[in-house]
């Protein structure tokens, strides 16, 4: 019999309450998340170990950014401690009449505990938290940048929507037009030598004379025959500006993000296994590292499909039946990067694996799946292949994997 801490954790303090072995309540205050606080609390969960022998349960609901300091703290100080889902935990302290404080919840978390068979949450390496920080940060920049490019796709159809046409929309060249000339009138009124040198100076990346020669006079042709909606005064050119010189900023923060997460990944076995599946680059590797975590605490592969949140729901009561579909309660930025990564698979030449040929064998029987359908099934069909990889430490080879009667 052990001690039980039971936290309700809000914005910078939690309502803690502590249960003796005989589930009587010792102890009901609030916990201020200040190093002061920690450290007596600290002290007062080590009396208990050399009391009981054993150290105490101690339990707590997942509340974002708020829960943060007391895991940090529970980490640093080696406890075992259990992170409630707060779906799961409020389905576990559901009642018929309930009174919702955050003192009630404190106590019906402990009392709980003493019901349920909760295990301690598996505590990641550092590695793992950081990746999913590279990951999501590069998600942010990734969205942001889109955001700008649909801003300025605006504005360039006022101010001169020829150069979207003529040059790859946010290349670097593109980039660079856009910022030295958002409006034709620039163009028009310099030279074709002095546009190559302009183009040659303010490039990020190099460019030949010859390409900047013939890039200079394509422009100087769209220009003539351009009719903007809008004058070269007009304060949209700067902020058409802006955009471009924000954008190109935000490209290199990408590139970064991934070059930074391939460094801290070139030792580590998940990121060879899933570099070795076809179809798979540097930067899907890396996301899906830092979305999956330690894929170690993932004993089969129900729990990883849970996690993602491709498990299927199931309804039926008395004569009616729903149609099944995936319970989407779990990880959502992973069930995208695997959505996705399926769909470049399908659309990559000359690149074969067994999960694009599973997808192909679905949409070839005598019931055809739907798209969306043969995807998930595929992306059930990633899990259990790369669990599988992962756990024996196997780099992925389609050649041998396949059946002999193929060979």
């Amino acid at each position: 019999m052990k001690h039980v801490i039971a936290l309700d954790v809000s914005n910078g303090k939690s309502t803690m309450v502590i249960y003796d072995p005989y589930r009587q309540c010792d102890f009901e205050g609030q916990l201020n998340h200040t190093r002061a606080e920690f450290d007596q609390l600290h002290t007062r969960i080590e009396e208990m170990t050399r009391l009981n022998g054993q150290a105490p349960d101690i339990v707590f609901e997942a509340t974002g950014v708020y829960s943060r300091p007391v895991e940090a703290f529970l980490k640093d100080r080696g406890h075992a401690y259990c992170r409630m889902n707060p779906l799961e935990a409020n389905l576990q302290m559901a009642k018929m009449r309930r009174h919702k404080t955050d003192t009630s919840d404190a106590h019906e978390l402990a009392k709980t505990h003493f019901r349920m068979e909760r295990e301690s949450t598996y505590i990641q390496e550092d590695y793992y938290d950081q990746m999913r920080a590279l990951a999501r940060y590069y998600d942010e920049v990734d969205d942001e940048i889109t955001l700008l490019k649909n801003r300025m796709h605006a504005l360039l159809q006022m101010s001169f929507p020829e150069l979207e046409k003529l040059l790859t929309p946010g290349s670097a060249l593109f980039l660079n037009v856009v910022q030295l000339y958002p409006h034709p009138d620039y163009l028009i009124e310099q030279s074709k030598t002095v546009i190559k040198n302009r183009l040659r100076a303010n490039t990020r990346k190099k460019i030949s004379s010859t390409s900047a020669e013939k890039k200079a006079a394509i422009l100087l042709v769209a220009a003539e025959k351009s009719y903007p909606a809008i004058k070269s005064t007009d304060v949209r050119c700067d902020q058409v500006r802006d955009y471009a010189a924000r954008l190109a900023d935000l490209q290199e923060k990408k590139a970064s993000l991934v070059k930074e997460m391939a460094e801290r990944s070139k030792e580590r076995t998940e990121y060879h296994v899933f570099r070795s599946i076809p179809g798979i680059g540097e930067t899907t590797a890396c996301r899906l590292i830092g979305e999956l975590g330690d894929f170690r605490r993932f004993q089969h592969a129900k729990q990883l499909n849970a996690y993602t949140g491709i498990d299927i729901m199931r309804y039926q009561s008395g004569n009616t039946q729903y149609r099944d579909r995936i319970n989407k309660r779990g990880n959502k930025q992973l069930r995208k990067i695997l959505y996705f990564m399926i769909c470049a698979m399908l659309m990559a030449k000359g690149k074969p694996n067994h999960f694009v040929d599973y997808y192909y064998k679905l949409k070839k029987q005598p019931q055809r799946k739907p798209h969306k359908v043969a995807i998930i099934a595929c992306i059930n069909k990633f899990l259990k292949v790369t669990l599988h990889l992962l756990t024996h430490g196997i780099l992925y080879d389609y050649e041998s994997t396949r059946p002999a009667h193929q060979s």
